[in-house]
């Protein structure tokens, strides 16, 4: 196919949504209601348990369903049965799912446990707050430290690390913990749920419309065909949201049980335990290596939480130990730990973020023991090839990302000494920290239409959290249409389109772009061989692969003044359009495919009060061609804002006595307001990922934020001396 001349890729665009967005026009799932044809629409509150394990002996809902406007209070005294058939493809995990109200069993602290449904919010919570719930409880248990793991362990080895490290001359052993955290995503999780006879229509918060709509029908024991599931906004997610959690099922089943479409909104504090969150860790590092740094050996032993009634692992975790540095001998074992306490999932970064701080703050105490450079020494530990799968790399340019770095960041200037730099009472310091994340991809399917009047419509079931799907799906569409950026729609977020995976893990970009390519590819083939077999059209008789398509006009390569328009096309023709199906099914993977990236920090520590404040950060990203630098630019300062949060703010506090989460608010759970961000930048290593995918994409969405906590970290220590060997890192670990 000849190639198409090209304006909007790679170009600065503001976001097509933005308008709606800022102007209030785009529709959230909790915004859905009779002004978009819901007519009857009533409120359901969810009551949850205030035990962390038990039972619940009594319910008593007389008081509520008293009140005013009370239209039902739904609990497992009063629910159906639902069938909850297996759904192994909607994330549901090993285990077995929480079943709404079909128990009277307790699992944790803040578990759904009643619903109020009535014809005003307001009457609904008030009657939530009288619905009275006894229980014979027991002790949970919340706390990582202790208790037992399941057995066996996710186990990796190769070489014999054991004797390898006990044979290096410099040996190291470090323990890290991490912190539970949670997305707390701007927009609250809602569903609106609405049943006609027996199908059912969901408007819903969420990463994966396929995804709902499945675990919808097995719930419910129907047919996938009778479920749709709309969700053309989100605002926020971070991963908690690729989920089909209680509360969707809860909304689904009030609507049918009241006969009346319902709104369920959860509050900022059930989403504590509404959804999921990432686990707490506790991850144990060995590591040897010779005197000039280079590593001989390094083990990995993993603690994560899980709830009881499901097995989360986090995917990617023993990935970089594995891959990200020549180490001929490794052994990794990774043990979930159950507690009483909501299924984890997935978290920006999911794995590798994770990884990142014990393994990059384990390379930068081996540079310090050795009195190396730490951008040295993870350069004399770079493999030539991908030494877990045997593969090549596909593109692996961290040295370039390093080299960039180290120099645009002005790294030569640094003291190598720990606590030497000051500035009046604050004590500076610099870190570095690398970045991986591996290239997904996944089968995708999209729908393109040429319309008469020039315009075009591209529609796939995919989502948009907030990275600019809409923008930069239009965008590959447009070149590929060669039509200009405001000539093109792309829809999403509905089941009734084209299937796509979920809209996670930086697989968009490189699955629906690849796809829409192929689609607008064909639709632009298929306008072209109309216009040459048309005996009235200028382009009659010439070659295909002669013709390009410029701002909606299709013209001859080298003889511009010999063309017409879609539109003239189209309607000579009594075209009222032309569609296509674009398809993308990966190939199987003949290469190591990952993101990278480096990450430099500086840091100021109060040296009275232990405060940190970041100064400044840089980051450079291997990230394959980049479609919307203007897009990238907000993913990369919205990870490394992250990153900061996880260095030094966010952790989620539980009370062992029963379960509770202290802080399941915005008031006490901490995360970055405009005075802790600093001066943040982003450089892209030109270039594209010719093996990953057509569109030649890697996935930037989840690489930024791995390696920002690491490097703060290593910049705090660089500032002090101390190393703080647990995230966040706090006021009192520096005093």
């Amino acid at each position: 196919m000849s190639p198409q001349p090209q304006d909007a890729v790679g170009a600065p665009l503001s976001r097509v949504d933005g308008r709606l967005k800022v102007t209030g026009q785009a529709a959230y799932a909790a915004d859905h209601g009779t002004a978009h044809g819901i007519d009857g629409i009533v409120h359901a509150v969810v009551v949850t348990s205030s035990v962390g394990r038990g039972r619940i002996t009594a319910i008593d809902a007389s008081a509520a369903e008293a009140q005013s406007g009370v239209l039902k209070v739904l609990s497992h005294r009063n629910a159906p049965t639902l069938p909850y058939r297996p759904n192994p493809g909607s994330l549901n995990l090993p285990g077995e799912r929480l079943h709404v109200f079909q128990d009277d069993e307790v699992r944790f602290h803040g578990q759904p446990v009643a619903a109020v449904i009535a014809t005003t919010l307001e009457a609904a919570q008030h009657a939530a707050g009288l619905v009275r719930v006894d229980y014979d409880a027991e002790q949970p248990v919340t706390d990582l430290v202790g208790a037992p793991a399941n057995e066996p362990p996710a186990a990796y080895a190769r070489g014999d690390a054991e004797a390898a490290f006990n044979a290096a001359p410099v040996r190291l052993e470090m323990t890290y913990r991490l912190s539970r955290t949670h997305h707390n995503a701007m927009e609250l999780h809602a569903t609106v749920a609405r049943w006609s006879g027996a199908r059912v229509t969901v408007w819903e918060k969420t990463q994966w419309v396929q995804s709902t709509r499945d675990e919808l029908a097995a719930v419910f024991g129907i047919p996938a065909t009778d479920v749709r599931v709309i969700s053309p906004f989100v605002g926020g997610a971070f991963g908690n949201a690729a989920r089909c959690w209680p509360h969707t099922v809860i909304a689904a089943l009030a609507a049918r049980e009241v006969g009346r479409p319902v709104k369920l909104v959860l509050t900022r504090r059930q989403l504590y335990s509404g959804a999921g969150f990432r686990p707490a860790y506790e991850y144990k590092v060995r590591l040897g290596s010779d005197r000039e740094g280079r590593l001989a050996a390094m083990t990995h032993d993993l603690r994560a939480e899980t709830s009881r009634y499901e097995r989360f692992s986090e995917r990617g975790v023993l990935s970089p130990g594995q891959m990200l540095y020549t180490t001929p001998n490794v052994s990794q074992a990774y043990r979930t730990v159950p507690l009483d306490v909501n299924t984890p999932t997935p978290m920006r970064g999911p794995g590798y973020s994770t990884a990142a701080f014990p393994i990059e703050s384990a390379l930068d105490e081996l540079a310090h023991e050795l009195g190396i450079d730490p951008v040295q020494l993870r350069l004399r530990n770079e493999p030539e090839s991908d030494q877990a799968s045997g593969l090549p790399f596909s593109t692996r340019r961290l040295r370039e990302c390093l080299n960039t770095g180290a120099r645009e960041f002005g790294w030569n200037r640094r003291d190598p000494k720990p606590g030497r730099t000051r500035d009046g009472d604050w004590l500076l310091g610099t870190g570095v920290a690398t970045a991986v994340y591996d290239t997904l991809r996944a089968p995708a399917q999209a729908r393109a239409r040429l319309n008469a009047d020039g315009t075009a419509l591209v529609e796939s079931a995919t989502s948009d959290m907030g990275p600019g799907t809409y923008t930069s799906m239009t965008q590959i569409a447009a070149d590929a249409l060669g039509l200009p950026v405001r000539q093109v729609t792309f829809r999403l977020g509905d089941t009734i389109m084209p299937p796509a995976p979920v809209h996670g893990g930086s697989l968009t970009m490189a699955s629906i772009g690849s796809t829409v390519q192929d689609g607008c590819d064909k639709l632009r083939l298929q306008a072209i061989q109309l216009a040459v077999d048309d005996e009235k059209s200028p382009l009659h008789g010439a070659a295909p692969e002669d013709v390009v398509v410029r701002d909606g006009r299709l013209h001859l390569k080298d003889d511009s003044g010999r063309g017409e328009t879609y539109r003239q096309l189209l309607t000579r023709n009594n075209r009222t359009h032309l569609e296509a199906d674009g398809a993308y099914t990966p190939a199987r993977p003949q290469a190591s495919m990952y993101a990278y990236g480096a990450v430099f920090a500086e840091v100021a520590v109060d040296r009275r009060l232990g405060l940190v404040r970041v100064r400044r950060m840089l980051a450079v990203y291997d990230a394959g061609r980049i479609i919307s630098p203007k897009l990238a630019d907000s993913q990369a300062i919205g990870g490394m804002v992250g990153g900061i949060s996880a260095a030094l703010l966010e952790h989620t506090l539980t009370d062992p006595r029963d379960g509770r989460i202290a802080n399941a608010n915005l008031a006490d759970y901490l995360v970055p307001v405009n005075a802790d961000v600093p001066q943040l930048k982003a450089i892209y290593l030109d270039g594209r990922d010719e093996v990953a995918d057509p569109i030649g994409v890697k996935g930037l969405g989840e690489v930024v934020l791995v390696g920002v906590a690491p490097a703060i970290a290593n910049a705090v220590f660089h500032a002090t001396g101390r190393r703080v060997r647990e995230l966040p890192i706090t006021i009192d670990a520096l005093l």
